[in-house]
């Protein structure tokens, strides 16, 4: 599952570096206000419905076709009303995101959210019956055909439409493969419709779902207010400032995924104890990741940015600076356990409502006030706020004791360790001052890397198993690469 989350991070990663550099700023900003409007009815029409399979399907084993179906009809209606909203009323679409050129798009717009919304539960129904191989499979594909019809419309015709065409057809594919699936895993998943059980799934989505249309709220507020406000041309800009990085998205989400039925079991056996530890290895696997990540990236952010986006987008670096404040805490794996707790549901709707509120009254007075950065900084001051209360109450909930923090002791050795690789790369970086950002990428990179893992070694993180496996997997390659045959003797 990671190796495929991997691959469909160096696939996604490709088509916004050619998309820039195909269009111009304007039509840049415009494909990011399309993609915002398609991607939040994504998010937020659905409320996370789909979700539920990961708590229903493990344990309704005689209605699993009945919890199928269910989704999908759930995820099929709210894709028919983004479509009708976006296909009747284009004017709206124009009107809040400050860009009249979008009304000419607005149907094409309906028929990618149609189909996108539908089909969006793919790999969530195959990781929700333990499919792990085909949902592997699928996060790849979907990726792979998303990226090559992307990019070949981008390169080949380079306009916004063609682009958006693109992705229709890639959604459409996406449901054909979607329903062959389901079809097979479920045969006559069809005829099982269980209005009773609609109800309960409902029930326990509809508190949950609602929530995470608030952090999608939260999480996408600011660019519409942005965009609202300074139009698709400054929009690119901070666009490029609020790039998520793929890789973070991709492991938080491959982590999630795999321990969302795990801790779903746990607590149905009460097994609470488990589901700390549980948590705490998560936070330090991908600690390990995040935090040098940050380090190295608040370093070498202003080339990184222009060796990505060129130099056209240099001013994103202090938004982009601002954003990656929330990276270090990437790590800590809240919704799991808050969907595995499902009376938990309603404190963290209260919470997001109430983030919500404040962040609307934020906005609207950081925009007026202190322009494009002023909407960054407001948004992760949100968002770190929000994950420190939810933080603070599933301890509660887990009966999290102050022995525990001994579990977090590694994390702490992983901070140090960035922070003395941050500190080393930092003098390299100012001797490389005027080089080309792929020089000091490459240079400070390197530099950062090796400091780092001789850091962490030196602080005794890596336990005897991981030690283990990293030896035995080095001794595997270097026995390949010892086995492969000789190349055979020119004919000279």
């Amino acid at each position: 599952m990671g190796a495929a989350k991997l691959t469909a991070f160096a696939l996604s990663t490709c088509l916004p570096l050619v998309v820039v550099r195909r269009l111009s700023q304007v039509d840049f900003g415009l494909y990011k206000q399309v993609f915002m409007v398609i991607g939040s009815a994504n998010i937020l029409l659905p409320l996370g419905f789909a979700w539920n399979l990961m708590y229903f399907l493990p344990r309704e084993r005689e209605r699993r076709g009945a919890v199928i179906i269910n989704v999908f009809l759930y995820n099929f209606i709210a894709g028919v009303i983004a479509c009708l909203v976006l296909v009747l009323k284009p004017d709206w679409v124009a009107v809040l995101c400050g860009s009249p050129q979008l009304e000419r798009y607005s149907a094409l717009m309906g028929v990618v959210a149609l189909l996108w919304i539908t089909s969006s539960f793919l790999e969530i129904a195959a990781l929700a019956s333990q499919d792990l191989k085909r949902a592997g499979i699928f996060i790849v594909t979907t990726q792979l055909s998303k990226t090559f019809l992307m990019v070949g419309a981008v390169w080949f015709i380079g306009t916004v439409k063609s682009l958006i065409v693109a992705a229709g057809i890639q959604a459409l594919c996406q449901f054909v493969v979607l329903w062959k699936y389901l079809s097979t895993r479920f045969p006559g998943f069809w005829r099982e419709f269980d209005w009773k059980l609609m109800r309960t799934q409902i029930s326990y989505s509809l508190p949950i779902g609602a929530a995470a249309l608030l952090i999608s709220m939260q999480t996408d507020l600011h660019s519409y207010f942005v965009s609202h406000r300074f139009g698709p041309s400054a929009f690119a800009i901070y666009a490029i400032g609020c790039f998520e990085l793929p890789l973070i998205g991709i492991l938080t989400e491959s982590v999630s995924s795999v321990a969302m039925p795990q801790i779903s079991l746990l607590q149905k056996e009460a097994r609470h104890r488990d589901i700390i530890v549980l948590t705490a290895n998560a936070l330090r696997k991908l600690s390990a990741v995040y935090f040098p990540l940050y380090g190295l990236l608040m370093i070498t952010g202003s080339q990184f940015i222009a060796f990505l986006f060129t130099s056209r987008y240099a001013s994103a670096w202090p938004i982009f600076a601002i954003n990656l404040t929330v990276l270090p805490f990437c790590g800590l794996m809240l919704d799991p356990l808050c969907r595995g707790f499902a009376h938990v549901r309603f404190f963290v709707l209260r919470l997001r409502i109430l983030v919500t509120v404040l962040l609307l009254v934020g906005l609207w007075f950081a925009t007026m006030w202190f322009g494009m950065l002023g909407a960054i900084t407001t948004v992760v001051i949100a968002v770190l706020a929000e994950k420190l209360v939810t933080a603070t109450k599933m301890a509660r909930v887990l009966g999290v004791k102050a022995d525990d923090l001994g579990l977090l002791y590694d994390v702490g050795k992983l901070a140090i360790a960035s922070a003395i690789a941050g500190a080393v790369t930092a003098v390299l970086h100012s001797q490389l001052a005027g080089q080309k950002p792929l020089v000091v990428l490459a240079g400070c990179g390197t530099l950062f890397f090796v400091v780092y893992i001789v850091v962490v070694v030196l602080l005794g993180v890596p336990r005897v198993e991981e030690r283990n496996a990293v030896l035995n997997a080095l001794w595997r390659v270097r026995h390949s690469w010892q086995t492969q045959p000789a190349a055979a003797p020119s004919a000279d």
